[in-house]
């Protein structure tokens, strides 16, 4: 007999792929019925958010929220439906920004081969994807700590890497000057192009996610995540979908990279530090790993503490007040802030109606 988790992914796997036409039909209308009012009102908020913020928060805090987001959206997408905890996120992010700045443009002229735009993007995202896709294969095998430790290791080997390279990487004053391209005669490292640009890229991320945990693959990445030998014996391959999973979330932590490159306008090894490597982690845990849309909200927690957070504290103080959040996250909510929100929302959702309850009567 089929445990509960497995048969509940083969059932729709196997409908999914008996009845395509039906499937895909029925996730389309499971979407739509998804987008509610609340949805087209954030959606248009953060459309016309350049008409009332400042270029700083709109630059500084938002768009840097978005691209950060995006990065942790993929540690989301492994962790939370793969339940493969990976460290070298931001070691791939940092792989597609040293690509794009070596094959496009950079101040290290004697380094950077001057490809345009159009050429350097593409081959710098299947660079990182090659590597996201290297690493799931070191560390699949694994599980929990272990995955942590081989996937910390190889982020590490990858920053002392850079910071000793110099006829590739520049060593330890990286690669500085590397900039947005200007299309159709816009400068997307502007304050309002660039927000539109890592919306556009945060929304195509999000509801790749969304579609792909849907999608037969994504519901036997769950079913493995569950039950790995169970899922095996049901002639998945599990080993396979592990590391398909780790491509795709490094094509979408390559594209936070290179836009993260472009925010800064300079890469260095301090951009694929520890420090980073933990920073994503913690972005991902404070919005909640089973959703999404918490690795944006985490993401926005964590620049807004780290821009005006420090303004009353020192750096030491700082780094505790972060490991303070993170913690009281941790301990009160596994599931970040979003599980934090459910939790009051049901908590108080009784008692509104008993209030509205009491008032009709």
């Amino acid at each position: 007999m089929k445990s509960g988790a497995a048969a509940a992914v083969a059932t729709p796997v196997a409908v999914s792929i008996a009845h395509p036409a039906r499937s895909a039909s029925n996730r389309f209308e499971a979407m739509r019925s998804a987008v509610s009012l609340r949805h087209v009102v954030v959606l248009a908020g953060v459309l016309l958010l350049p008409l009332a913020a400042t270029p700083f928060m709109l630059f500084q805090v938002v768009a840097q929220s978005l691209v950060l987001g995006l990065i942790a959206l993929s540690l989301t997408f492994l962790g939370g439906y793969g339940g493969m905890v990976s460290l070298a996120q931001m070691t791939v992010a940092g792989i597609a920004g040293y690509a794009v700045a070596v094959l496009g443009f950079s101040s290290a002229t004697e380094i950077s081969l001057r490809w345009p735009w159009w050429a350097a993007i593409p081959v710098a995202l299947v660079i990182c994807s090659l590597a996201a896709t290297l690493v799931g294969w070191l560390s699949v095998r694994t599980e929990g700590i272990y995955t942590i430790m081989i996937t910390l290791a190889i982020g590490v080997a990858f920053y002392y890497l850079v910071l000793q390279n110099y006829s590739v990487f520049n060593g330890f004053q990286g690669m500085r000057e590397v900039y947005p391209p200007k299309v159709f005669g816009v400068a997307w490292r502007d304050p309002v192009p660039f927000y539109y640009l890592s919306l556009g890229c945060a929304l195509a991320g999000y509801f790749l996610v969304r579609w792909v945990v849907g999608a037969p693959f994504g519901i036997a990445l769950q079913g493995i995540r569950d039950n790995p030998r169970r899922m095996n014996a049901l002639g998945f391959h599990v080993v396979a979908h592990r590391v398909a999973a780790y491509a795709l979330a490094g094509f979408i932590a390559g594209v936070g990279g290179v836009l993260f490159v472009w925010y800064n306008g300079l890469i260095t090894p301090g951009s694929v530090g520890t420090s980073w490597l933990i920073n994503i982690l913690v972005i991902a845990v404070l919005g909640g790993m089973k959703h999404p849309i918490g690795a944006f909200l985490g993401a926005l927690v964590f620049v807004l503490l780290q821009t005006f957070a420090i303004d009353l504290f020192d750096r030491e103080r700082f780094n505790l007040v972060i490991g303070g959040v993170f913690l009281a996250i941790v301990l009160f909510s596994p599931d970040g802030l979003l599980g934090l929100w459910e939790k009051l929302r049901l908590r108080l959702g009784p008692a509104q109606r008993l209030s509205h309850n009491s008032r009709r009567s």
